[in-house]
């Protein structure tokens, strides 16, 4: 959607995702956020310029041998269902999961349609851990939340058998499930040795719930040496953090770059 999304630019690729949206279309529409569906059109227009740039021939192997990488679900859950009584009062967790990887099997079989061969899919994080979460949820307590992280890992289950289906279902189609939880949960439960001292409060702010526009440089309290904590707002891992992410993702993805 930016100006600079044309002509060469768009052949390095292209990010369509929108921040607090999620695999569920209402938590899209509670944040005035850009759906998954919308994401989707805009990825197919995306693929029409593709074609008037390089020939349908040269777009379609660009497509194919793209990576293409989703990361969604936590705003699904912690701005949506645990605070949102027509969903928890009607839903338990494990039905609301299975409403999310209804959705996300639907996405990835339209992704697919449009010509994606190579698909990562994240898991979803420690929730439980998150220092917003535990500010809203840990009813005073500084400790991770268990009954969400407990969440989470009941959701990634089901995310890995999902995707093993879909794999099976559509034969070409390279699909590898990233595990987030993990390794961030070590560095949280594990600060020192991976070079933290902070993992409770985050950066920005107070760094107990903060996030979006209310996080910059010149929020009040922002701390001055990032690089020490795990999360820079109350749900977003530091620079710091993401790196360590980025090296695991890479490693339990390679998969995805071989021919």
């Amino acid at each position: 959607m930016s100006d600079k999304a044309n002509g060469e630019m768009l052949l390095i690729g292209a990010n369509f995702a929108s921040a607090a949206s999620g695999y569920y279309n209402a938590t899209s529409i509670l944040y005035n956020t850009i759906s998954l569906s919308q994401q989707l059109e805009n990825y197919r227009e995306y693929k029409n310029k593709l074609v008037d740039i390089t020939g349908k021939s040269n777009a379609s192997s660009r497509i194919s041998r793209g990576i293409h990488l989703i990361s969604a679900g936590s705003s699904d859950f912690l701005q949506n269902y645990y605070i949102n009584p027509l969903l928890f009062t009607t839903n338990t967790p494990d039905t609301f999961s299975d409403i999310l990887l209804n959705s996300y099997d639907h996405f990835i079989q339209n992704l697919y349609e449009l010509g994606a061969r190579r698909i990562g899919v994240a898991t979803l994080p420690p929730l439980g851990c998150l220092p917003a979460a535990i500010t809203a949820f840990g009813h005073g307590n500084n400790q991770c939340v268990a009954r969400l992280n407990n969440n989470a890992i009941s959701f990634n289950n089901k995310l890995r058998h999902r995707s093993q289906r879909l794999t099976r279902r559509l034969s070409k189609l390279k699909l590898v499930v990233l595990d987030i939880y993990n390794p961030l949960h070590t560095l949280i439960t594990e600060p020192a040795e991976n070079g933290f001292a902070e993992v409770r409060r985050a950066c920005c702010g107070t760094g107990l719930l903060e996030t979006s526009i209310l996080c910059n440089q010149h929020s009040i309290g922002t701390c001055s040496n990032a690089s020490q904590y795990v999360f820079w707002d109350g749900f977003h891992p530091t620079e710091a953090a993401s790196q360590i992410l980025a090296d695991s993702l890479l490693s339990s993805g390679s998969s995805l770059i071989q021919p």
